[in-house]
């Protein structure tokens, strides 16, 4: 007779039956569509790229910035610089007699850091939009308290802080570039304001009150003496300036008491004396001067 085993669960009694099914609740259907939904969902989504590189184009007029000190005072110019290309600039692109940004894009903007007087009117320290009217013989110069305009579309004259009348100038050579620039410092009082493109320039001087400033503080450092009082560049400015030339005497004799040895100093004694109308001390200060040159010489060669 043969056995047969059975496996211990059928063996044990057990069903071999298929569990039943896990009943399915509305909740669990609803839940099961939607993670469905989001796979399918994701699966159709493009791969995640790089963003796409930042490109930078040339500007057909491209931002300059001017700076200059001359005097006490600081100014700067932000504009934009557009080309002739073949153009008629004034009369053409810019017509005469109306209002223009003077460069491109926003209009020009002129800051300065002290109180200057532009073309003979009082402006105070600040920054200033510059608009200007171009003409065939006469340009009007305008500084307007609104910055930050694009164009000249929203000019208004009621803004206007200066306006000044100048005579343009015809150049020997065209100017392609627009082009702004802050010329003739050489008084240290006063600049001049240029417009350059095509064939014409205007210009606007710009004065400070460089001695009205600076007085005061020399009279003020240099009531309580010491060594290092600055009392050679303020005799210096005193006679380059026309202002009282006792003073600047005293003040380069103390200079030349404390370096009595610096011969230039004794150099520029002779200069202030001989404004002074003493030829005699001007011409002995400078054979001193020339005479202690000597001495330095010799001293350099052993």
């Amino acid at each position: 007779m043969f056995h047969t085993s059975l496996p211990p669960a059928i063996a044990g009694g057990y069903s071999t039956n298929p569990p039943d099914p896990i009943p399915m609740t509305a909740k669990s259907l609803r839940l099961f569509a939607l993670v469905g939904f989001a796979l399918t969902f994701a699966a159709t989504l493009p791969a995640q790229s790089a963003p796409a590189p930042k490109l930078e184009f040339p500007a057909p007029s491209p931002a300059a910035t001017v700076k200059q000190r001359f005097g006490l005072t600081d100014i700067e110019v932000n504009y934009s610089r557009p080309s002739m290309r073949g153009r008629v600039i004034f009369g053409g692109l810019e017509s005469y007699g109306k209002i223009w940004r003077t460069g491109a894009n926003s209009a020009t903007k002129v800051t300065f850091s002290t109180p200057v007087k532009f073309g003979g009117t009082e402006v105070p320290a600040g920054s200033y939009a510059l608009f200007s009217i171009p003409g065939r013989d006469e340009w009007t110069v305008i500084l307007n308290k609104v910055t930050g305009q694009w164009g000249a579309y929203s000019y208004d004259a009621a803004n206007d802080v200066a306006r000044v009348q100048t005579a343009p100038v015809t150049l020997s050579a065209p100017v392609e570039t627009f082009t702004i620039s802050l010329d003739d410092l050489a008084n240290g009082a006063s600049a001049t304001l240029s417009l350059a493109w095509e064939n014409t320039r205007a210009s606007v001087r710009i004065d400070t009150d460089v001695v009205g400033s600076l007085v005061p503080q020399i009279e003020s450092a240099l009531a309580s003496p010491g060594e290092k009082a600055p009392y050679a560049q303020a005799a210096m400015f005193y006679l380059e300036n026309n202002l009282d030339l006792k003073k600047a005497l005293t003040w380069m004799d103390a200079a030349i008491a404390a370096n009595p040895k610096a011969f230039y100093l004794v150099y520029r004694k002779a200069l202030i004396l001989e404004k002074m109308g003493d030829k005699a001390g001007a011409i002995a200060a400078s054979e001193a001067s020339l005479a202690e040159a000597g001495k330095g010489h010799r001293r350099d060669q052993g």
